[in-house]
């Protein structure tokens, strides 16, 4: 399907990476819930021409000559995002969704503000204010939890919020399963005078297929990934009303960005394109059968899952109070039936960050490749079998032959869509 005539001729070490990965990703089930197969068009518009040009600036305002075709396409990106989301602005230069939400932070806020998001055990994500993290260094990170069903309790969140008084309320996540109640979170910021702030990274996708309520209707600022469900580049985007565009364009440049990644910018363009066709709310509506069916043949298998089960993309299970082995433990072995998952903390976690209770699967990937609900009940067969294995190969090399057979019927690219 891919020729890389020219990598094979002039790097035969980097083509072998390539053809390595290349052949892991089509015999195996990748199952990682920020992890999805961009598009033959989206990768194609990956490694065009704009990967020569420096653009620093905006649509118009350059400060480098030779940017017509630049300015038309992230014209196309930032007008198929806004339509895409039904934001008033949008910009499409963030190299990550971490820079996005930097980005957001340097718009929003001064040092030492304090700011009020999801603690990262509960389902929140690093840049949402973890002790490591850089903007834990400049602003004030106050970190709200789950209760004990999973659920956000918004009477206890407000009274945190009039308790910390935070400059900016922030939702999203990057573990969490359940919906976020947007008219019940942006009503306590408004209550205590907070811009509201939604990273949405993992769902945007499934917003933009209206398979889930979109936060931009609600939110002050919504940062967001342009992978992940969205099926786009690697890459970030933040969306805004309008009074905050001045201030979330001049943070993204000249603020923490220098040149934007026109090559990146195209292939967003690209893919927002295809999230714009109804086929993607056909996949957006998979996505979430195949997550709901996954988390039913997980509990007639008996494991533990975390906050009450799922409403999105992917399930948390906590391997360790179910089977005595740590997420480390289930991801090897998954891994070595070629079923890749993640090890994930669980809330008030009693392991480390590098060896945690849980894991966390998500099905974006599957799907994409045309797997519904038989398969769904397969691979939570396989993965039950490779959990309970205690690395038995008698056991796991069966399983590695089925996956491979099954990733056989749903090869990557015989099309672009779902």
């Amino acid at each position: 399907m891919f020729r890389y005539t020219d990598i094979r001729k002039e790097d035969r070490v980097v083509m072998e990476s390539i053809a390595g990965e290349m052949k892991r990703q089509e015999e195996g089930l990748e199952m990682i819930a920020s992890e999805n197969y961009a598009s033959k068009a989206v990768m194609e518009a990956l490694g065009t021409v704009f990967t020569n040009k420096y653009s620093e600036g905006y649509p118009g305002r350059r400060y480098y000559g030779g940017q017509e075709f630049t300015d038309i396409v992230e014209t196309i990106a930032i007008e198929r995002a806004k339509k895409l989301f039904g934001a008033d602005h949008a910009n499409v230069q963030p190299l990550s969704g971490a820079a996005a939400n930097m980005a957001a932070y340097a718009a929003l806020l001064v040092p030492g503000d304090t700011v009020l998001g999801m603690d990262l055990s509960h389902g929140g994500h690093l840049t949402h204010g973890h002790p490591v993290t850089f903007p834990a260094s400049i602003f004030r990170f106050v970190r709200y939890r789950t209760e004990a069903d999973g659920t956000i309790d918004y009477r206890k969140l407000g009274e945190l919020a009039r308790e910390e008084k935070p400059k900016l309320l922030l939702a999203g996540f990057s573990s969490y399963t359940r919906e976020i109640d947007y008219r019940k979170f942006t009503a306590i910021g408004k209550k205590i005078g907070a811009v509201t702030m939604m990273d949405m990274a993992h769902i945007a996708g499934l917003v933009a297929g209206k398979a889930l309520p979109n936060p931009v209707e609600f939110f002050d600022v919504v940062t967001t990934t342009t992978h992940k469900t969205l099926r786009g580049p690697r890459g970030g985007m933040i969306l805004c009303r309008e009074p905050f565009a001045k201030a979330i364009d001049k943070a993204v440049f000249p603020g923490v960005q220098g040149g934007p990644h026109m090559n990146v910018i195209a292939a967003k363009a690209v893919a927002f394109g295809e999230a714009l066709r109804p086929s993607f709310k056909k996949y957006a509506a998979h996505v979430l059968e195949n997550a709901r069916v996954l988390e039913e043949a997980f509990r007639a298998h008996g494991f533990h899952l975390l906050f009450g089960g799922t409403e999105n993309h992917m399930i948390l299970v906590d391997v360790w109070s179910t089977l005595g082995i740590s997420g480390k433990e289930a991801e090897t072995l998954l891994d070595s039936i070629g079923i890749t998952v993640n090890k994930n903390i669980i809330p008030d976690d009693s392991r480390s960050a590098v060896d945690p209770s849980g894991i966390r699967i998500g099905v974006p990937a599957v799907t994409t490749r045309g797997m519904r609900s038989r398969e769904m009940r397969l691979i939570a067969k396989w993965m039950d079998g490779a959990l309970r294995s205690k690395g038995d190969a008698s056991i796991l090399r069966p399983l590695n032959a089925e996956v491979k057979a099954l990733c056989k019927k749903f090869p990557l690219y015989r099309s672009s869509s779902s």
